[in-house]
């Protein structure tokens, strides 16, 4: 309690809640820019956030992360252009209702919504984080190269339809982990002779290729048409009918929100989806549904607002990603010599109980926002995007030459940029290259570890450590069960016929 006064002690310095308000205002404005997102708004401010001091980085960049995925839904509604992907579900019935005169309504259930889900995800973020922390905090090298494993084989299940795809991904993701000087042996590894290589490939350059440079590629490869702005009057805050119609679909939007988001490697967008459905299957007015229904305005929403604590849980209290944008605040962290994990909460807790209490300010700001300014962030979905793209470009090459004032940063920034266009193109997801390249450091040094510290028996040694030997057999367990299943059904499938 008395870290978490603390962290609530900290917005009272006008500076973080000066940071706290820019990163939300900011948030918002890239949510509602179609293409842009958290994720790569996050990967261009993450060489700006280096020079401020970790409370106030922290803080804008959690902030920014709630903002984000509450803006989309601004343009999802008016435009039927998800500025964020977690905002599509959003789209399916927002849009319809802003068709029939509804867009006021159905941005201010939107509003609404998006707090109730953000601020339980907190609260529950605040309460389980914690308490997760305290169980990790007895793990030794063993159980961290079993809970890097572990974060690794979630990522079949990020971003792509193709689990295999996205485990290829993770473990290329892995292998860049590995460039450098390895500091065990003092061996170079992968450097091919170049010096910028030696310190190993840098999280910023990599983050900024793959999203933001990866999504100026694939949208300059597109034929680009500015949506048409449907009329909005003014927001109208839902009565008391509305909530009562919507309250069942908030609390099972925000339910969901929390546990999927805290799922390592899902995230808002798939919170998002599942709420939509879950809300479809309970509500006791389905013929609304695909014709403007509330409900399913509220329900992904409160999902994919409630996802952002939820997804900040396991990123905190163990240091795996809990999505894409997660992986991109887990480098900042790094990026500021923090160590994420259970020592956090020991080690720095005024910080994180300042991140919490950022993101609690954030989602009342935005419902702020929301209630107030949604027709003039509407309005930015109509940019051109040839005045968006190139400043997206210069900020990325400025993004990746700052913090080292090094050009080969800019060349790598521009080589995985590429990467990225690729992935897009052939079906891999960039995120389970993130996570393997900020798991890759934790997986192959806690596995050195655990060598030196077994020795000849190190079959044994982890057979002796039972947290360990669950996590290897819940990642096992995990990547196994689709083929056995698929081997079973396929077994199955001749006999069922032959009686048929």
């Amino acid at each position: 309690m008395e870290a978490f006064l603390s962290g609530m002690a900290v917005l009272a310095d006008p500076f973080i809640l000066g940071m706290t308000v820019a990163g939300t205002l900011l948030g918002v404005f890239v949510g509602a820019l179609p293409g842009i997102g958290g994720s790569t708004t996050l990967a261009l401010l993450l060489p700006l956030t280096i020079g401020i001091n970790p409370i106030a980085s922290l803080a804008f960049m959690g902030a920014v992360y709630c903002g984000a995925n509450f803006g989309g839904s601004i343009t999802a509604i008016l435009v039927n252009s998800p500025g964020d992907p977690s905002a599509s579900a959003t789209a399916l019935e927002g849009y319809k209702m802003a068709e029939k005169g509804e867009a006021g309504l159905a941005l201010g259930m939107s509003a609404v919504a998006s707090a109730i889900g953000g601020i339980f995800s907190v609260i529950v973020m605040i309460v389980a984080a914690p308490l997760l922390a305290r169980a990790a905090y007895s793990f030794g090298p063993p159980e961290y190269f079993a809970l890097a494993l572990f974060g690794l084989s979630m990522c079949a299940a990020v971003g792509g339809d193709s689990p295999v795809k996205n485990l290829i991904a993770a473990a290329f993701g892995v292998a860049l982990a590995t460039v450098g000087i390895d500091l065990t042996t003092g061996v170079e590894r992968f450097t091919f002779g170049l010096y910028d290589l030696t310190d190993g490939i840098g999280f910023v350059p990599v983050l900024i290729g793959l999203f933001a440079l990866a999504e100026m590629f694939d949208q300059a490869s597109r034929q680009h048409s500015l949506g048409k702005l449907l009329k909005l009057d003014s927001v109208r805050i839902p009565g008391m009918a509305e909530f009562r119609k919507c309250a069942r679909s908030i609390v099972l939007g925000s339910g969901l929100g929390t546990f999927i988001g805290a799922l390592p490697a899902l995230g808002a967008t798939t919170a998002a989806l599942v709420s939509y459905n879950e809300t479809r299957r309970w509500s006791k007015h389905k013929h609304e549904f695909g014709h403007g229904a509330i409900e399913g305005v509220a329900g992904p929403e409160a999902a994919n607002n409630s996802a952002v604590g939820g997804a900040m849980v396991p990123t905190l209290a163990l240091g795996i990603p809990g999505s894409s944008t997660t992986a991109i605040m887990l480098a900042a962290l790094v990026v500021q010599g923090v160590r994420p994990g259970p020592h956090l909460f020991n080690e720095q807790p005024t910080l994180l109980y300042a991140v919490f209490a950022s993101m609690l300010a954030a989602n009342l700001i935005y419902l702020v926002l929301g209630l107030y300014s949604a027709k003039l962030f509407a309005r930015i979905s109509m940019v051109p995007p040839a005045l968006l793209w190139p400043a997206v470009f210069v900020l990325s090459v400025i993004g990746a030459y700052g913090p080292n004032q090094s050009m080969g940063e800019v060349y790598l920034m521009l080589f995985f940029g590429v990467v990225g266009l690729l992935f897009r193109r052939h079906g891999f997801s960039p995120a389970p290259l993130v996570m393997g390249l900020v798991l890759g450091s934790l997986l192959e040094e806690s596995l050195k570890q655990s060598l030196l510290i077994f020795q000849d028996g190190w079959v044994l040694g982890f057979l002796g450590r039972p947290i360990a030997l669950l996590l290897i057999g819940v990642t096992l367990l995990g990547l196994g069960a689709p083929w056995v299943l698929r081997l079973v059904a396929r077994l199955r499938g001749p006999a069922g016929r032959r009686v048929a």
